[in-house]
């Protein structure tokens, strides 16, 4: 069977991590390459990151991001629990795992990502927002839903 590529929205929260477990138990399998998805709003590092703020950065394999100082150029949180999640499974099913950093509203990237990538399908969390907060806030899911060309897989937080 051909590799597939499968997305993962990422910021690092229960819903997201959350998401990531189920892909990893639920969607990959041996050679797939899993590409986590992680859009930081513009600020204050933006200068440090204009040359990728339209095409977001070089896909970043998990072998590099395992290295503190590439954590830190691309200002990537630490999270032990994520990395290590990861790797074992990385190992366990042999797949391609990488990174694709974005700034912008994560809403549009996660859409340019979906069509720019390639992606055959896409896991994302939800943050449980009530129905008023949804039409008062916006929400990622809500857009990426409508707007992905891939299927999207909506993991609940609860």
């Amino acid at each position: 069977m051909a590799e597939r590529r499968i997305g993962v929205a990422m910021d690092f929260s229960a819903s997201s991590k959350k998401a990531l477990r189920w892909a990893t138990d639920n969607l990959v399998r041996k050679g797939d390459t899993l590409v986590l998805l992680h859009i930081r709003h513009h600020g204050r590092e933006e200068a440090k990151n204009v040359l990728w703020s339209h095409t977001g950065s070089p896909l970043i394999p998990l072998e590099e991001l395992m290295e503190p100082s590439v954590r830190q150029r691309y200002d990537m949180p630490e999270d032990p629990d994520v990395f290590d999640m990861l790797n074992n499974v990385s190992r366990k099913e042999e797949l391609c795992v990488v990174v694709k950093m974005y700034w912008g509203d994560p809403r549009e990237k996660v859409c340019d990502a979906v069509g720019e990538l390639h992606l055959e399908s896409l896991v994302m969390g939800s943050r449980g927002l009530g129905q008023i907060q949804r039409i008062l806030l916006g929400s990622v899911t809500n857009y990426v839903l409508s707007n992905a060309t891939c299927p999207v897989t909506v993991v609940k937080s609860k």
